[in-house]
């Protein structure tokens, strides 16, 4: 099992389970939340909680849906905590943004310890240890880095010396060794080669007391409760975190998991569920072992000529290979699907195959050591990249996996071969849900139309315990809802104007409104395009103005419309979810589009030739529960607090000119909206004073 503990065969003896009687009394009204702490009872956080520590008792899936305001966090945290302490077990908690991660390390646990020694009954409780859980690779291990000091002229160009030595300084005094904690970020190259992302890092050859990796990997074994986001979780599984179907336990053994931001789930499984191969990441792959540029790498010192000579040999290949990818398919498009087996000749498939030898040759020279563990990672990995290119060009389980080609990167050079899971709910059900553990999936959002059952169906969970408990907050005082009837719809022949009355809605409903404003749209060229028109009046009315790719992290983005209290942001994709601004800071959130994915990207091109060859209906099953979902998302970002009030200013008419349109209607949180039009606005649109 990919876990961090040793012992996954052993036994863990059956204990009391004390979760559901003493989350009851911590949640009950007149419980030690309002009597010990004074904070409001909740009768919903109360039903969560109670829930929550009803599947861990019994090991089952369930699905919670908890509106704003809810206390989800503590409803799960509490009885997990208890749970995990009584069993000696541990609880994972994955969530999605790094706003909730940093949200439960500095306030949810910290007020965890608060609830727990606020009662005798609940002391031991109190002294639970919690972890946060990293991708080896953004972690320094003190071992690699004092052997690339030890061997710098021979891994390094004399002007990269400076960088490791930079490097080694930092290690003196970080605290925890991590990537982000060094600015500015060192450069790549080097700290691929002083990372713990290698077989050179592990417990075998690195001291527990120095190495930052290991002293991480000794606080995770520790923990009762480890968190974790999506991203790494199911990269984990996709790996083969878990060990074989039966075994009790996800991440680590016996462990038992709550998924926060749930609805990201199907998506962020999709990413991971599948084969990602870049030029880049060959190329990169490769010059680890032998640069020909910079005559550095790991064959320099471990190799001869002619291992390095096999080396310049695939990455010419790798060259020709993505190149001709590049040309038969990428010239007019950057995303196109494959459907046909062949669409390269295979010319990797001998440089590596004969690289691989050689580099597994050299491993084998070695006793065990670190070395050895190296070169023989780097064999495995040279035969994995040879395997997936195989896998790819023969369209391998095509009745299961989407297959397409895409070309990124900031300068579009980057050709990148993708696979996915056309149906991801079968892997979750084999990866997740049938672990003989207790799995909570909870969010603000889960149903589309008041209905749950298709949020179930594509995660594998339909047979799953399932409950809602919408927020106590009253939207019906401190909600407007506007809607805008005469905006162009997207489909017009004249895009152009369809953008100008865009801006011209935008430029006038955020400079009505007092507080802050978050633009959320669909299409980033829009966002750029009625930025360039609108801009220059927020200028000149000294309106702060913020826009999500201008070399500002989306966390930062946020943190600065917080602080100017009547800042605009514009955002895209990853606005729509995620962000918590409070008060006036964000007083509106104008949709300018419906949240509709574009049915033409591979996946769910593929998804929806399968729902129609089965006789359903790709749009009512797949395309509106999941804009439903995300439209849910964005509204979600405006009332944060009891005390919060705020418009919502809706500028995509199909809401009022498509049937569809009233399930859009029907999701938001506050029944009735007012329509206007530009000749009525001024006198419609009145924001809260």
């Amino acid at each position: 099992m990919i876990g961090l503990h040793d012992d996954t065969s052993a036994e863990v003896p059956p204990s009391p389970a004390h979760a559901p009687r003493l989350a009851a009394r911590i949640f009950a009204a007149g419980g030690v939340l309002a009597d010990a702490l004074g904070l409001e009872h909740r009768p919903q956080q109360e039903k969560m909680a109670r829930a929550v520590a009803a599947a861990l008792r019994d090991d089952a899936p369930l699905l919670f849906e908890a509106g704003t305001g809810v206390g989800k966090s503590l409803a799960y945290l509490l009885p997990g905590i208890i749970h995990a302490v009584d069993q000696s077990r541990q609880l994972v908690v994955s969530t999605h943004t790094i706003a909730l991660q940093e949200q439960l390390e500095q306030k949810d646990l910290p007020l965890c310890r608060r609830v727990f020694g606020a009662a005798p009954e609940l002391e031991p409780y109190a002294k639970f240890k919690s972890a946060v859980l990293v991708g080896k690779a953004n972690y320094l291990c003190t071992t690699r880095l004092a052997g690339a000091l030890r061997d710098k002229h021979e891994l390094f160009a004399s002007p990269e010396h400076s960088e490791l030595q930079r490097i080694a300084v930092w290690a003196e005094t970080s605290r925890e060794g991590l990537r982000h904690e060094l600015s500015p970020p060192p450069a790549p190259e080097i700290w691929e080669l002083v990372s713990a992302d290698s077989a050179g890092c592990s417990r075998k050859h690195c001291d527990g007391e120095k190495c930052f990796y290991q002293r991480a990997r000794a606080r995770v074994r520790g923990a009762q409760v480890v968190v974790v986001n999506h991203s790494l979780l199911f990269t984990l599984l996709n790996a083969g975190a878990g060990g074989a179907a039966g075994s009790r336990g996800v991440l680590f053994a016996d462990d038992f998991v709550v998924l926060d931001e749930a609805h990201t789930v199907p998506e962020v499984a999709t990413e991971h569920f599948g084969l990602h191969l870049s030029s880049h990441g060959v190329e990169r792959m490769l010059r680890h072992l032998y640069s020909p540029k910079t005559k550095r790498g790991l064959l320099v010192k471990f190799g001869d000529a002619a291992d390095r000579l096999l080396v310049e040999d695939a990455l010419e290949a790798a060259r020709q290979f993505f190149a001709a990818v590049e040309e038969r398919l990428l010239t007019m498009q950057p995303v196109v699907r494959v459907r046909e087996a062949g669409i390269a000749e295979p010319w990797l498939d001998g440089p590596l195959d004969a690289l691989h030898r050689a580099v597994k040759k050299r491993a084998d020279r070695f006793e065990d050591g670190r070395e050895r563990d190296e070169l023989q990672q780097q064999a495995d990995r040279v035969a994995s990249c040879r395997a997936s290119l195989r896998q790819f060009l023969a369209l391998a389980d095509a009745e299961k996996q989407v297959h397409w080609v895409e070309r990124g990167g900031r300068r579009q050079t980057i050709v990148t071969l993708r696979t996915a899971p056309i149906e991801v709910a079968p892997l979750l059900r084999e990866n997740l849900l049938r672990r003989e553990t207790a799995v909570v999936l909870t969010s603000a959002t889960l149903t589309a139309g008041g209905d749950i059952a298709p949020f179930a169906a594509r995660i594998g969970a339909e047979k799953a315990r399932a409950a809602v408990e919408h927020s106590p907050f009253d939207f019906e005082a401190n909600m407007r809802v506007f809607v805008a009837t005469d905006v162009p719809l997207p489909s017009a022949k004249d895009a152009r104007l369809a953008l100008d009355v865009l801006a011209d809605y935008i430029g006038f409903c955020t400079q009505r409104t007092a507080g802050g404003s978050l633009v959320l749209f669909t299409s980033y060229a829009d966002m750029q395009a009625v930025a360039a028109t609108i801009e220059p009046a927020y200028a000149k009315a000294r309106r702060p103005f913020f826009m999500q790719g201008r070399d500002r992290s989306r966390t930062e983005l946020a943190r600065q419309l917080r602080a100017a209290g009547n800042g605009i942001l514009f955002g895209t994709d990853s606005f729509w979810t995620g962000i918590d601004v409070p008060g006036d800071a964000l007083a509106q959130i104008i949709l300018t589009r419906l949240p509709f994915e574009m049915p033409t990207h591979p996946v769910l091109e593929a998804r929806a030739e399968q729902i129609r060859e089965r006789g359903g209906e790709p749009f009512g099953e797949l395309t509106l529960p999941d804009a439903l979902i995300k439209f849910r998302q964005g509204v979600g970002r405006l009332i944060r607090t009891a005390t919060d009030r705020g418009v919502i200013t809706i500028l995509d008419s199909r809401v009022t000119q498509k049937a569809y349109g009233r399930q859009f209607l029907g999701c938001l949180p506050k029944q009735g909206h007012t329509r206007m039009t530009r000749d009525d606005r001024t006198e419609k649109f009145q924001p809260f004073a």
